[in-house]
């Protein structure tokens, strides 16, 4: 069975959190949002259709971690969780913190305006945090 590969461009764009028992839970790097992305560590998946049955019910539970510890973390009013691979084929599942008044609520935060990177030391602060979160959940 070959390693695990993550996908270059998620790669270029996030922060690890943490590797769960699946996913690969990893923070994007846009401050506008507190923004994870779980991806399960299985080379060659691009649709949840072809995970087996185990793999979806694990996500399914990582999910819900991750949901639940961003949501206590930031207080946020609504959290959003969506699967879209368009531009990225690997499968990955967003799972977004917003609040009302943030920028472009209560539209979506894909394809909206530019990313604007953490400064440095801030996005290895809240990968650390939210790891802290998840962790203990």
């Amino acid at each position: 069975m070959r390693r695990f590969e993550l996908d270059p461009r998620l790669k270029r764009d996030t922060v690890r959190i943490a590797r769960l028992g699946l996913c690969d839970l990893r923070l994007m790097n846009d401050s506008r949002w507190p923004w994870t992305i779980l991806v399960p560590q299985r080379n060659d998946l691009v649709e949840f259709h072809e995970m087996t049955p185990l793999d979806q019910t694990m996500l399914t539970f990582e999910m819900g971690l991750v949901a639940a510890a961003l949501k206590r973390e930031t207080g946020a009013h609504k959290i959003n969780i969506a699967t879209l691979g368009n531009a990225v084929p690997m499968f990955h599942l967003h799972v977004v913190a917003r609040d009302e008044g943030d920028p472009n609520w209560p539209g979506p935060v894909w394809g909206f305006g530019t990313a604007l990177p953490y400064e440095e030391g801030r996005a290895e602060a809240m990968a650390q945090r939210l790891a802290h979160a998840v962790m203990d959940a």
